[in-house]
């Protein structure tokens, strides 16, 4: 059922919820079917007992244009393992069921969605319990179906907004977004890198000047420090490679893995909260 006007949507209260403690909130990410579809269950829960306050789980694609090699080395692993879209839902409904305090959000490009079904996969997302829809590919112009199903079944729509973006495009952007603007701190893909860049901040004014919803920033952040930097300007800090990375050098050491995400996620946790 659609979030009445007046009615926060879980993803925006819980985003309102870290202003309020006058922090940035922390966003993993890692891919569905990673390296297994229950091995990427349980990291995703580490991820979230760490002190994520919102998870993406990525929907595994063939052709990315945003992953960097890190995460499509992530999604190829899952892609070999079978990984469906079923799967990528099981995964947020379990993860949901498991943290209720947490929003989970599918991070995905339109091909997949489109070939499901624009109303099944926003009816079956919802009754996974998912809070709402990462598309980074989807232009606003042609978004108005996915949008429409969407609202009915009390979703957020999340779009990425780039430093190229030009500030009309950002109003166009951000007016049909919610939940939360995605901007991408560095031109190119994601990948962890040794600075943040700095048309991050940049890009987090102009956005925030068409619009009240938060800007959460991605593409690079990796350490502590990074995200109390991202933190002093942003609403949020998204973190996905530096999970994905953690888990790899791992290898088959599923416990070593989780360790290691869990902690990554604690030390993101204490960075956003620096003041």
């Amino acid at each position: 059922m659609a979030n009445k006007p007046d009615e926060a949507s879980k993803l925006s209260g819980i985003l309102a919820a870290a202003k309020a403690e006058n922090r940035a909130a922390l966003i993993g990410y890692l891919p569905g079917g990673f390296p297994t579809v229950d091995g990427g269950i349980r990291a995703i829960n580490a991820l979230i007992e760490g002190g994520c306050d919102v998870v993406e789980v990525g929907l595994p694609h063939s052709d990315p244009v945003l992953d960097g090699a890190v995460i499509q080395t992530a999604d190829d692993i899952a892609l070999r393992g079978g990984v469906r879209i079923k799967d990528v839902l099981r995964t947020v409904q379990e993860v949901a069921t498991a943290h209720p305090e947490a929003a989970v959000l599918v991070m995905t490009y339109w091909n997949p969605v489109d070939r499901y079904g624009t109303a099944r996969f926003a009816a079956d997302l919802a009754a996974a319990g998912g809070a709402g829809c990462i598309l980074p590919d989807l232009p606003v112009e042609e978004s108005e179906e996915w949008r429409k199903a969407a609202d009915e079944h009390g979703l957020d729509t999340v779009f990425v907004v780039a430093p190229s973006s030009k500030d009309p495009r950002l109003a166009e952007v951000t007016a049909a977004g919610s939940g939360f603007v995605y901007a991408a701190a560095v031109m190119g893909v994601t990948g962890t890198r040794n600075q943040v860049g700095s048309l991050a901040e940049d890009l987090v004014a102009r956005t925030r000047a068409t619009t009240d919803l938060p800007v959460c920033v991605g593409l690079g952040v990796s350490t502590a420090e990074q995200a109390a930097e991202v933190a002093g300007f942003a609403d949020g800090v998204i973190v996905g490679s530096a999970f994905v990375k953690r888990i790899l050098e791992a290898g088959d050491d599923e416990a070593a893995a989780l360790d290691a995400v869990r902690a990554l996620a604690g030390d993101l946790a204490a960075g956003v909260r620096r003041r």
